[in-house]
C-alpha cells in the first residue's frame, strides 16, 4: 500500500439516533479511529449528538439525509406523500423511488425536506464536513441532483458515492455480494462521475456496504491492511448496544463498536492520514 498516496475517513452512520449510537461514536472517536460521524437532524437524540460533537473538535460531523425509514424534519402536512401511517418516512422503498421520479407533486415534497435537513444542519453551528444518506437513497437519480443542487447552497463539499471494490473484500473474506450491493454499483459509480464532474469530491472506494451491520474487528482490520491508494471511506454502525428505537434488525452494533477501537485495527491504521471528507475537496 503506498501511504503517501493514501488517505482514510472512518464513518459512523446514525448520529443522532439514540443515546446508544452516541456514546458509541464518542468511545470511538476517543479512544478508537473513528475520525467522522453523520448526523440524522429530525431524530430526538440528535441535540445529545450536537453537544458531544462541540466536545470533540476533531470529529469531522455531516448530514446522513434521511428520506427513508426514519424522521421527517417538515411536519406531515407539508409533505403527506413522504410518510407512511406510522407517521414515519416511507419503507417501501421501490414504489417510493418511482413517485419521486413520475410525480412531481413527490419530487417537490421531497425537495423541501432535503432543504429543511440541510437547513436543521446548519442550525447546529457545526462545519458540514460531508453529506451521505440513510440506506443510500440519494442513488436515487431524482434525489441525486437534488442534493448536488440544494447542497451547493449550503456549502456541501463532499458527497458518499458507495463505489465498493469486490475485489478487496474478497481479499479480506471470500463475500457473496448481496441484493443491495448489486444494484447500488452501477448507479454508484454514475453518481461518483456526476458528482466530481459537479466540483464535489467523492471517495475512490468505499466500504460499509457488503458487510454492513457486520463490520467486525477481522473485517475491519483486514481492509486496512489492504487499502487500495488514494481517498477511502470506511463506514460504520456502532452502538454501546442494540435494541434501541430505530435500530436495524440484526445490525451487530456492539461489534462495530470493538471493531473501531480494537488493538489490531487501531495499529494498522496507525500509518494512514486520517480525516474528514472535506480535506478531499
Amino acid at each position: 500500500m503506498d501511504q503517501a498516496a493514501t488517505s482514510l475517513v472512518v464513518t459512523a452512520d446514525d448520529f443522532g439516533l439514540s443515546p446508544e449510537v452516541n456514546k458509541a461514536v464518542e468511545i470511538a472517536h476517543r479512544d478508537g479511529i473513528l475520525s467522522a460521524a453523520s448526523l440524522m437532524v429530525a431524530e430526538p437524540w440528535c441535540a445529545d449528538a450536537v453537544a458531544r460533537a462541540r466536545r470533540l473538535p476533531n470529529l469531522a460531523v455531516g448530514l446522513h439525509l434521511t428520506l427513508v425509514e426514519g424522521r421527517a424534519v417538515l411536519p406531515r402536512a407539508a409533505i403527506p406523500d413522504l410518510i407512511g401511517p406510522d407517521g414515519r418516512l416511507r419503507t417501501d422503498l421501490a414504489r417510493y423511488g418511482a413517485e419521486i421520479f413520475f410525480r412531481p407533486r413527490v419530487k417537490r415534497q421531497v425537495a423541501a425536506e432535503i432543504r429543511a435537513q440541510f437547513e436543521a444542519f446548519a442550525r447546529t453551528g457545526l462545519a458540514l464536513d460531508h453529506v451521505n444518506a440513510h440506506k443510500h437513497y440519494h442513488l436515487h437519480p431524482t434525489i441525486a441532483g437534488l442534493v448536488l443542487q440544494i447542497g451547493r447552497e449550503f456549502g456541501m463539499t463532499a458527497l458518499r458515492v458507495p463505489v465498493e471494490p469486490a475485489a478487496v473484500l474478497s481479499v479480506v473474506e471470500p463475500v457473496a455480494r448481496g441484493l443491495e450491493a448489486r444494484v447500488a454499483g452501477p448507479y454508484a459509480t454514475l453518481l461518483r462521475r456526476r458528482a466530481r464532474r459537479a466540483g464535489f469530491a467523492a471517495a475512490d472506494q468505499v466500504f460499509g456496504l457488503a458487510w454492513s451491520g457486520a463490520m467486525t474487528p477481522t473485517r475491519v482490520a483486514g481492509l486496512l491492511r489492504h487499502l487500495p491508494p488514494g481517498r477511502t471511506e470506511i463506514y460504520t454502525h456502532p452502538a454501546v448496544a442494540g435494541g434501541f428505537d430505530g435500530a436495524a434488525s440484526g445490525y451487530r452494533y456492539a461489534e462495530e463498536l470493538a471493531a473501531l477501537v480494537a488493538p489490531e485495527v487501531i495499529e494498522a491504521a496507525a500509518a494512514i492520514p486520517r480525516g474528514g471528507c472535506a480535506a478531499w475537496s
